[in-house]
Formats: structure tokens, sequence, C-alpha cells
């Protein structure tokens, strides 16, 4: 009878017993993806929020004479901003301005300014 006992506890704690088992090992997984949750998957998405904040900003406050570069690598000077169709005209060269969408401006060209004091 012992052995037929000892057996039955080996059976349940192979998992043929109970879902109780089955939680308590899928505990440590859990624990896991919580403390990645809060250390990576977390600031990651408030620094992603934070920057898209910053572009739309960027996006909000052009106006004529800034100096931007578009994201295929355009520089050029803002002439005018139409607010009606969200696009921005670009003189690229003496002679030769651009339309573009105001969206596709991914940055202000630094100053000789800003370059200086972050030397």
């Amino acid at each position: 009878m012992n052995i037929q006992v000892y057996l039955g506890s080996l059976a349940f704690l192979q998992g043929g017993g109970s879902a109780t088992g089955g939680l308590i090992g899928l505990l440590p997984f859990i624990l896991i993806f919580v403390i990645f949750y809060f250390l990576l998957i977390r600031p990651q998405q408030k620094r992603q929020r934070v920057a898209q904040q910053e572009r739309d900003t960027m996006l909000k406050a052009l106006k004529p004479g800034d100096k931007v570069v578009t994201t295929g690598g355009i520089y050029g000077t803002i002439v005018a901003v139409r607010e009606k169709d969200d696009t921005v005209q670009l003189r690229i060269a003496q002679s030769v301005s651009v339309e573009a969408e105001r969206s596709s401006v991914a940055r202000l060209q630094n100053s000789d300014k800003e370059v200086e004091a972050s030397k």
C-alpha cells in the first residue's frame, strides 16, 4: 500500500493531478514578463510618446525662413507654409523651390551657434 501511495504522489508531481501545478510552473515566466515590462517596454513607450510630441510641436511651429532637412535628405529654407493643404514651399537653390508635405520635414538645421555650443 505504501508503494501505491508513493507512485500516486509521483504522478501528481509530473503534472497528472491538478491545474495549480501548471500555474506554479508559469509563475517565473509571468514574473519575467512583468519585470521586462517595467524595465524595458514602458520606459521605451514613454520616450517614443515624448519624441512624437516634440516632433508635432516642431512641425506646427514651422515658419518662413526656417532652415530644414526633409526625410529625403533635401536641405532647404521654408518660403511659405500653406495651412490649407498642410504643405510647405522650400527653396533648395537660388531659383529652385519645391513643395513638400509638412510631415516630410525631418528636423530643423543646426545653426552655427548651436554647433559651436555642442563642441
